[in-house]
C-alpha cells in the first residue's frame, strides 16, 4: 500500500496544476489578437489575366520581378491549376474554423511571448510542396493548402504514406506551431544525439503550451496507434539508447534512424517495422516534460537552457 502522506502531496499537486492551467486559460482568453487572412488562392482562382498588376501590387511578395505576366496569365489557364485550385476550394471553402484555431494559438503565443509581432496569414497553392507547406516570415506566415486535402486526396497518390497521412488540414496548426518554435528554439550546436532529442523535445513541449488543446497524436504527427506503441514501448527504447551509449554519440545517421521523418523507426531489430519514424523526438518530448514537471523555470528559460542540464535535472526515468 503506497504512503498516505506521498498520495496526499500527489493530490495536492495536481489540485494546483488544475489551478494554474485554469488561470492560464483564462488569461489566454483575456488577450486580444486579430490574425488577418488573405486568400491569394481564391483571389488567383478568381482571377482574368486584366486582374494581374492588381494582384502583383496585393501580393508581391508571391511575384518575383524577374517572371513577365505572360507567365501568371498562362497559369490561370494552365489545366493542372485551375483543377489544383479547385480542390483546395472545394475542402477550404472558407477559413473559418481555421482562422479560429490560428487566433487560439496566437493568443497562447502572445501571453508566453508577449513582445512577439503576429504575421499576416496568407494562403496559397504550391505545387504540394509538402516539405514546405507552411513558411513562416517575419510579418508573413504563408500556408500552402494544396497540401491539406486528406491523406487519401488523388493529388498524394505518388507520395510515401508515411507522407502523405500528415497532408490533412487537422495538421496544419500543429505545422505552424513547429515553424514558430524554430523561431524561438535554436538549433544546437552540439552534434550529440542527446542534444537533438532535447531539442525536438523542447519543440513538442512548445506545442503542450501553444496547443494545449491538441491531443499527443496530432502534436507530433502520429496516428494514436503509433503514440500508443512509443508509450508501450518507452523503457525499452530509452534502454536500447543506453545500452548502445547513443546519447552523447555524434554519429550523423542517428538523426536519420531515430529523428527524421520516415515510415518506422531504426533499431536493426525485429520490431522495426512495429515502430513509428521519429520515435527519438518522443523520446526527448518525455525528458523535457520530466524536466519541467521537477524545475520551476519558465518556457523562456527551458528554451535557452543547454541539453545535458535539461536532461541531468530531469530525473527522466520511463516506468512502462
Amino acid at each position: 500500500m503506497k504512503n498516505p502522506i506521498i498520495l496526499i502531496l500527489g493530490l495536492c499537486f495536481m489540485v494546483i496544476g488544475c489551478a494554474d492551467d485554469q488561470k492560464v486559460k483564462e488569461e489566454v482568453q483575456n488577450i486580444n489578437v486579430n490574425v488577418k487572412v488573405l486568400r491569394f488562392d481564391r483571389d488567383f482562382a478568381e482571377a482574368g489575366p486584366l486582374d494581374i498588376p492588381g494582384l502583383k501590387n496585393t501580393y508581391p511578395y508571391l511575384f518575383p520581378t524577374q517572371y513577365p505576366d505572360s507567365v501568371w496569365e498562362a497559369k490561370l489557364k494552365d489545366t493542372l491549376q485551375v483543377e489544383l485550385l479547385y480542390e483546395v476550394g472545394k475542402t477550404f471553402p472558407n477559413f473559418n474554423k481555421e482562422t479560429q484555431d490560428l487566433e487560439l494559438f496566437f493568443k497562447h503565443v502572445k501571453y508566453y511571448f508577449p513582445t512577439i509581432s503576429l504575421p499576416t496569414v496568407v494562403t496559397i497553392t504550391s505545387d504540394v510542396d509538402y516539405n514546405n507547406r507552411v513558411i513562416l516570415a517575419d510579418s508573413l506566415l504563408i500556408i500552402g493548402l494544396d497540401n491539406y486535402l486528406g491523406q487519401d486526396h488523388k493529388f498524394y497518390g505518388g507520395i510515401q504514406k508515411y507522407i502523405s497521412f500528415g497532408l490533412d488540414k487537422e495538421y496544419m496548426v500543429s505545422d505552424v506551431a513547429a515553424a514558430f518554435a524554430k523561431k524561438v528554439n535554436p538549433y544546437p550546436r552540439d552534434r550529440a544525439f542527446l542534444s537533438q532529442l532535447i531539442y525536438y523535445g523542447k519543440e513538442l513541449y512548445l506545442k503542450d503550451k501553444l496547443l494545449p488543446l491538441e491531443s499527443d497524436a496530432i502534436k507530433i504527427g502520429y496516428s494514436q496507434e503509433e503514440l500508443d506503441w512509443a508509450q508501450a514501448n518507452e523503457q525499452m527504447i530509452w534502454r536500447y539508447f543506453i545500452e548502445r551509449e547513443l546519447l552523447y554519440s555524434t554519429d550523423t545517421k542517428l538523426a536519420m534512424r531515430f529523428l527524421d521523418q520516415a515510415p518506422f523507426s531504426k533499431f536493426q531489430l525485429e520490431l522495426d517495422n512495429e515502430s513509428p519514424g521519429r520515435i527519438g523526438r518522443y523520446i526527448g518530448w518525455e525528458i523535457v516534460r520530466s524536466f519541467m514537471e521537477k524545475n520551476n523555470v519558465t518556457l523562456q528559460q527551458l528554451l535557452s537552457l543547454p541539453a545535458d542540464e535539461v536532461f541531468k535535472r530531469s530525473k527522466y526515468k520511463p516506468n512502462k
